[in-house]
């Protein structure tokens, strides 16, 4: 079985996670296969609107740590072109994407898991999701811009102690925080993730696709996103980040 599946809803594009046993953690070849997708769809007049959701209990764990701890061994990670690195390939997709891109979550959602949420024109929630931010535990910086987006939504104090103390943020914690359409049960969390993106795939594409970039400034996303990511490397090499690691990898 593919590790990503791609399904066509009317106008809307489903991409779909399928590493359940894994807890759906993102590896390289998922991250290339998601940007193709998303590449696919812009370039598509009729595909009008994106999906993502997850098969399995949890909608994603986060990096594959080892797949990540190689491509930091191979410098594929801290030494190529950032936009060459496949895990930023894909966050500048999401990022860029002027076409409405909805998700549906259920169980963990870790590290990119919910940092790719922010990017999400529409996110609902079952009543089993559980956003965290593990960045700073494992010595590491935000990514995707979430250093700005949080503060943007949440105001500082909630945002820093989402980034360094609080565990996790629960379905309905997420939903009164703004940072969610809807909570409901997980059963039928796909259900209505699709019937809002099938709303929006109805709407005049030029005009949705105006708004969405004014009221995100993709370009000023992605030279956050930049910044970060320098970061980020950076502390990929660091004593912190190496023990961090390790500690974690040896549980």
């Amino acid at each position: 079985m593919s590790l990503i599946s791609l399904n066509r809803h009317e106008g809307v594009m489903i991409i779909s996670l399928n590493r359940s046993e894994k807890k759906n953690a993102i590896n390289s070849a998922m991250y290339e296969a998601m940007t193709d997708a998303i590449e696919e769809a812009v370039s598509d007049s009729l595909v009008r609107a994106l999906m993502i959701k997850a098969e399995g209990n949890d909608f994603c764990a986060g990096n594959d740590i080892m797949d990540f701890a190689q491509g930091v061994a191979s410098g594929q990670i801290t030494k190529a072109p950032m936009e060459e690195v496949p895990v930023f390939r894909f966050l500048k997709a999401i990022c860029m994407l002027d076409k409405p891109l909805v998700a549906a979550v259920r169980g963990q959602a870790v590290g990119i898991g919910t940092t790719l949420l922010f990017h999400c024109d529409g996110v609902f929630l079952g009543q089993s999701a559980k956003l965290s931010l593990p960045f700073l535990k494992l010595g590491l910086v935000p990514e995707a811009a979430s250093s700005v987006i949080l503060v943007q939504r949440l105001g500082y104090v909630r945002a820093f102690s989402l980034l360094t103390t609080k565990p996790h943020l629960s379905s309905d914690e997420a939903c009164q925080l703004g940072l969610a359409n809807e909570v409901c049960a997980d059963g039928d969390v796909e259900t209505k993730a699709l019937d809002y993106a099938l709303a929006l795939s109805l709407l005049p594409p030029m005009a949705l696709s105006q708004t969405k970039i004014l009221m995100r400034d993709p370009d000023a996303l992605w030279e956050i996103m930049v910044r970060e990511g320098m970061l980020f490397r950076e502390r990929l090499q660091s004593d912190e980040a190496r023990n961090a690691f390790m500690a974690f990898m040896s549980r």
